[in-house]
């Protein structure tokens, strides 16, 4: 399941992404949270972090704020996941960067649950890894599920 902090996270990418380029200058965190319904000092921790691993910039000052750091076509859905929630795979024995195997498993090769599983990892990293800003804003989504099949 989605945390609220990756949601949260997503909606302000998202936000940042649609005023992208914008001549006014970056987005400060008060109208971000204000537009989205996010609660300020939750959302100074998660652009904090965005900025921490260069999906966001920032800057001081009279036309200070956030925007991102790369074009929104350059930065994927699964990226932000990742670096709020962590793994995107539902059990740890599917992991592919941060694999554990579960210790109350007999033998992983013949679970059915973690076959199952696996699959629900490879659609949505699949979903999200393939899913840009820029897509996502532009519902280019249609598109996308064609490409995939």
């Amino acid at each position: 399941m989605l945390s609220k902090k990756a949601k949260y996270g997503l909606k302000a990418v998202l936000y940042l992404a649609k005023h992208y380029g914008n001549p006014q200058g970056n987005i400060v965190v008060a109208e971000l949270s204000k537009q989205e319904y996010i609660p300020r000092k939750f959302l100074e921790k998660i652009l904090l972090e965005l900025k921490n691993r260069n999906i966001l910039q920032s800057r001081m000052g009279r036309h200070g704020g956030y925007t991102l750091s790369r074009d929104p076509d350059k930065i994927f859905m699964g990226e932000v996941v990742r670096i709020l929630d962590g793994p995107l795979g539902p059990l740890p024995c599917v992991s592919e960067n941060s694999y554990l195997p579960c210790m109350d498993c007999k033998e992983e090769r013949t679970c059915e649950i973690r076959r199952v599983m696996k699959l629900v990892r490879d659609a949505t990293v699949d979903i999200l890894d393939k899913t840009s800003l820029e897509a996502a804003l532009h519902q280019n989504l249609r598109a996308m599920q064609q490409a995939m099949r």
